[in-house]
């Protein structure tokens, strides 16, 4: 439901997700609204915003260009609203991992390492094996205070011989 709602779900949306009818789907978008008015009142800011100025902005500052959400066209508008909503967490989300990587790149030199591929929000490295735990250990202190939110960044680390094995 969460995430439905910040993608732009609707009563519609939401009852075939989840195989209710459409009135019990919007009493459950009602009650989370009710629950969690704090996002009920991000996303309207959020659309004004974007319907304002014609972007959005990240936390760091950096602007996402929205031209749609003042179209005249009604359907086209929607869409982007829709789209704006979402587009500073993800562009947020896009900010932290670049401050990681460039973080990781000035303060890991001591390392015998390799980054080889940024996956989303994962990055993923080639270590030396008998420096591995030690690497995982630091890297993971260096991803979580990169950037300081209301809540904390939580960083996830394995090793394997592949990617897909280390999920």
């Amino acid at each position: 439901v969460n995430f439905g709602l910040i993608y732009g779900m609707s009563a519609y949306g939401l009852s075939k997700q989840l195989g209710l009818d459409r009135a019990d789907a919007q009493s459950l978008i009602d009650r989370y609204f009710l629950k969690y008015p704090g996002v009920l009142t991000y996303m309207n800011t959020v659309r004004q915003r974007a319907e304002q100025y014609g972007y959005v902005e990240t936390l760091l500052g950096r602007k996402l260009y929205m031209p749609h959400a003042q179209s005249k066209n009604g359907m086209e508008k929607q869409a982007a609203l829709r789209a704006a909503i979402n587009a500073p967490m993800q562009g947020t989300a896009a900010d932290i991992i670049k401050l990681a990587m460039l973080s990781i790149d000035q303060s890991m030199q001591n390392f015998d390492y390799q980054m080889t591929v940024q996956v989303h929000d994962e990055l993923v490295f080639e270590v030396n094996e008998t420096e591995c735990s030690d690497f995982m250990v630091s890297v993971k202190e260096l991803m979580e205070g990169v950037f300081k939110l209301k809540v904390p960044l939580c960083v996830n680390v394995a090793s394997a011989d592949n990617w897909e094995s280390a999920h």
